[in-house]
């Protein structure tokens, strides 16, 4: 792939060799990842279980409705599905298309490169292998290649390694073994902080190191969720109960009937015979089919929908964006948070962390600061993150700078530079000869490597070796650490910087300890994950001594932690699965991680049954965040890793982190409290209808009946209950097994205790109606419906505290939330007896009839206040 031309620097690519490259190697276009189309996204949200056995329900229906031509229920159960479907469909793709308008990435983006031996200007998309491109301070390398000349270059890989600052050079002597690429290579999609570079293209496209990983962020992962597995396992469990429950009561009862028509002589054996057989058949496989009806719950695929488009919502509002609707409801389960330390953990800002310099001649460090750098800080407004372009420790030192009150800008401009000596990894200094107008005299100012500056200078042993001695100190905490010096020349004397620096005889000003600072809501963060029960991982590019120092002060590192809490990613790539699967659970740190290390890690975690969420903003964290159940992105991360994620950290914050799961485990209470709620409904209507039967020919309940509580009821239950707000007890609890069944023990008694109760009730009601004048007739069916609904209504303010010993009254907000759904449920009822007629087989109620009605089944929740109060009186 290299050039045979003798002087490539010079002459580069003509036209011709540039055509028959792209021919041969293709374009530098990423591949954009395939996304699904809108029917494709649409057609996934049948894959609900819980919409399929509806689907089967309305299919069955559907051949009743064919045969009666009665066409109501079957409409009820189709509205019901696409309504669940639609919603879903609607909130992922509106997120879809948020995130595309948020990657909208320049291929345009200019880039300078030698062809037909002149310098020319192209779009980043136009190079081609073989290319000779100019790199300079503030670009964005543009293709993967060999570097053919390198001045004080300084890279920022962090999109690919997490690496802020790796020096690159051309001399073999001086290439850094340690490094994760090679000292004379630089890759797609990393900036130059410093110096400049020519280049030459070896790969472009998919082709490069970035577009690997971005090929491996596409992958399909296979991974399920666990609320998917739970619902899973909900709709078993309920289909076969329905089915179970419905095909003997099919057998029962047509066994019953014919059995009595056989003996009564009434059967003749012509088609009148026949056709009346055919009635009883097709009666109680009606029946059958309500009972399955009633005993899939329409409303949980739509509560679990509008559940999730809720909290997408309003985690917005907490620099969330989810893109994945299921991500919100993960997020309460994971177990392991794999963050990476750069951007996440860290400010992503080099900052002067301490100072000690010579403080009687302020002056001098300032002008010596502002003018021996090549580095600029840009213009931003108040309350705005600083930032500048150049070396970033040479931003941190301005930054300082401006924090004392100087203007770097005015004291560089104000001095002449004489003569400039950059820096670079070879010399370890930068040093600048100037006219300074402060002492009206020449000075040449010198900054590096304090062992090297202090070499220079004119120090006694003592402070020689309390300077040593401070300078480990800030090494050991991860610290880069600076030196200053100058010295004043005197006329006549030379003006070339590496002469007057080697003479020797320079003032010693001081050191500063540079470090990039933890955001200071880490920690706090951090401490809240753990005491949720959630292991958190640092896994980084960074040396192993920066790595562990950052756990140490967000409170991850503990003195007693030992090696076997920290590997390299070499190390641990040359562990087998066997010996790493026995690690990764102890596992807190993993510095010099590569792509590969993070995926490879994500994937033993998993094996282990943990739910594992990644963090990432570069290139790098793609495949990672692509393969965990929970993909974090950062707002100012790379497309291609925003691309693989299923949340967006727009604040890139480790605390939003710990915001997100306190909303996925509310979530996931919420969602019990919905199946609370329904089950309770279904068990009641269940056996209602089954028990109904034994006391009349008439159903209690219709079909229609059981479509508007099971859809339209459940609808705003859905909305009341998944609209109740997150509650910070949540963080107090362990997190959730993923094989736990989403009905707990307590569910479970609760959904039993109170369906009996109802039961007990509503049959006492049926059998007391038998006893009337007029016995079953559509009155006393319509007070029946009515207060089969009432009791559901008040249990709906018992399920919205489901979880908790608190008192419906205690929150005012959500209280009214609560109350302004029971009205639409209230009003939806009145409405439906008033005008449902035949359709709902109901007449009007007088008014005080809907009084008792109301004051009386309000029982239900005054029963509910005195337990939950004798529960608070107990814990107390």
């Amino acid at each position: 792939m290299s050039q045979t031309n003798p002087e490539p620097k010079l002459t580069g690519l003509t036209d011709q060799e540039v055509l028959s490259s792209r021919e041969k190697y293709g374009v530098n276009l990423l591949t954009p990842p395939k996304r699904p189309s809108m029917w494709k996204l649409y057609l996934e949200k049948f894959q609900d279980p819980v919409i399929r056995v509806l689907l089967v329900a309305a299919f069955f229906s559907l051949i009743i409705s064919i045969i009666e031509n009665e066409y109501a229920e079957t409409i009820g159960i189709f509205f019901a599905i696409f309504l669940a479907t639609g919603i879903g469909f609607y909130f992922e793709y509106d997120a879809n298309k948020k995130f595309d308008l948020l990657n909208a990435v320049g291929e345009e983006t200019p880039v300078t490169v030698i062809r037909n031996g002149k310098i020319h200007e192209i779009p980043r998309k136009d190079i081609v292998v073989g290319d000779i491109v100019i790199l300079n301070t503030g670009e964005e390398v543009p293709a993967d290649g060999t570097l053919l000349e390198a001045v004080s270059l300084q890279i920022n890989e962090s999109s690919l390694t997490g690496e802020l600052m790796v020096n690159k050079t051309v001399d073999e002597a001086h290439f850094d073994e340690e490094a994760t690429y090679p000292s004379n290579t630089v890759m797609r999609g990393t900036t130059v902080t410093d110096g400049h570079g020519i280049m030459r293209v070896d790969k472009v496209g998919d082709a490069t190191e970035i577009g690997k990983v971005a090929r491996q962020a596409t992958e399909q992962s296979e991974e399920q969720t666990p609320l998917n597995i739970q619902l899973t396992k909900l709709a078993n469990l309920i289909g076969k109960a329905g089915f179970t429950i419905a095909a003997l009561t099919f057998i029962i009862f047509t066994s019953k009937d014919l059995y009595a028509y056989f003996t009564s002589g009434a059967y003749t054996g012509d088609w009148h015979s026949w056709l009346a057989i055919a009635r009883i058949v097709l009666k109680y496989f009606m029946m059958a089919v309500t009972l399955i009806v009633v005993a899939v719950p329409e409303g949980l695929p739509m509560s679990v929908t509008l559940s999730l488009a809720l909290n997408m919502r309003r985690m917005l509002k907490t620099n969330n964006l989810v893109r994945k609707m299921h991500a919100c409801e993960t997020m309460g389960a994971i177990t392991v948070i794999c963050t990476d330390k750069t951007g996440t953990l860290t400010q992503n800002l080099m900052q002067v962390y301490e100072a000690q310099v010579d403080n009687s001649q302020p002056d001098l460090v300032a002008e010596g600061i502002a003018v021996n750098s090549t580095a600029f800080l840009e213009e931003k407004a108040a309350g705005e993150k600083p930032s500048g372009v150049g070396n970033p420790t040479e931003i941190a030192l301005l930054l300082w700078l401006n924090g004392q009150g100087k203007d770097y800008m005015s004291l560089r401009t104000q001095a002449k530079v004489v003569n400039q000596l950059t820096f670079s990894t070879e010399r370890k200094y930068m040093a600048t000869l100037v006219d300074s107008p402060i002492r009206q005299k020449r000075i040449l100012y010198i900054k590096g490597a304090p062992e090297i500056v202090m070499s220079k200078c004119s120090l006694p042993a003592d402070a020689i070796a309390r300077y040593n001695e401070q300078l480990l100190a800030y090494q050991n905490k991860a610290m880069r650490t600076l030196g200053i010096a100058y010295r004043e020349i005197a006329e006549g004397e030379s003006s070339d910087c590496a002469t007057l620096v080697n003479e020797g005889g320079l003032t010693f000003q001081g050191i500063f300890a540079i470090s990039d600072p933890i955001r200071p809501d880490v920690p706090d963060a951090v401490k809240k994950c753990q005491s949720a029960g959630i292991g958190v991982k640092i896994v980084t590019g960074d040396t192993p001594g920066t790595a562990t120092e950052i756990a140490r002060q967000i409170g991850l590192w503990q003195p007693e932690d030992t090696e076997r809490n920290r590997i390299t990613g070499v190390e641990f790539a040359a562990l087998s699965d066997e010996e790493a699967l026995d690690r990764v659970l102890d596992l807190k740190v993993m510095s010099r991680a590569r792509p590969m290390d993070k995926q490879r890690l994500v994937q033993l975690l998993q094996q282990k049954g943990a739910v594992v969420a990644v963090t990432g903003d570069g290139t790098n964290d793609a495949p990672a965040l692509n393969h965990a159940q929970v993909g974090l992105s950062m707002g100012t991360g790379t497309s291609v890793a925003k691309e693989a994620s299923d949340i967006t950290l727009l604040d890139d914050s480790f605390h939003s982190i710990a915001t997100a799961v306190m909303w996925g485990r509310s979530l996931y209470k919420n969602i019990q409290r919905f199946i609370v709620f329904q089950l309770t409904i279904n068990v009641v209507a269940l056996l209602s209808v089954l028990l109904g039967a034994f006391f009349g020919t008439e159903l209690p309940l219709t079909v229609t009946q059981m479509l508007w509580v099971n859809l339209i009821m459940d609808t705003f239950a859905a909305m009341a209950l998944a609209s109740i707000s997150p509650s910070m007890d949540v963080m107090n609890e362990k997190p959730r097994k993923r094989t736990d069944f989403i009905i707990t023990p307590a569910m479970r008694n609760n959904i039993l205790g109170v369906g009996l109760g109802f039961l007990v009730i509503l049959m006492g009601l049926l059998a007391y109606f038998k006893t009337l004048p007029g016995g079953m007739d559509v009155h006393h069916l319509t007070v029946f419906f009515t207060i089969f609904v009432m009791l559901q209504f008040w249990n709906l303010f018992n399920a919205s505290v489901f979880g908790t010993n608190h008192s419906i009254f205690k929150d005012a907000s959500h209280a009214l939330g609560m109350l302004s759904v029971a009205l639409i449920i209230l009003v939806g009822q009145f409405l439906i007896v008033t005008f449902g007629g035949k359709v709902f087989r109901t007449e009007p109620l007088p008014l005080m009839e809907w009084l008792y009605i109301i004051g009386g089944t309000s029982i239900v929740l005054w029963i509910g206040e005195i337990w939950r109060g004798i529960q608070r009186l107990k814990k107390n």
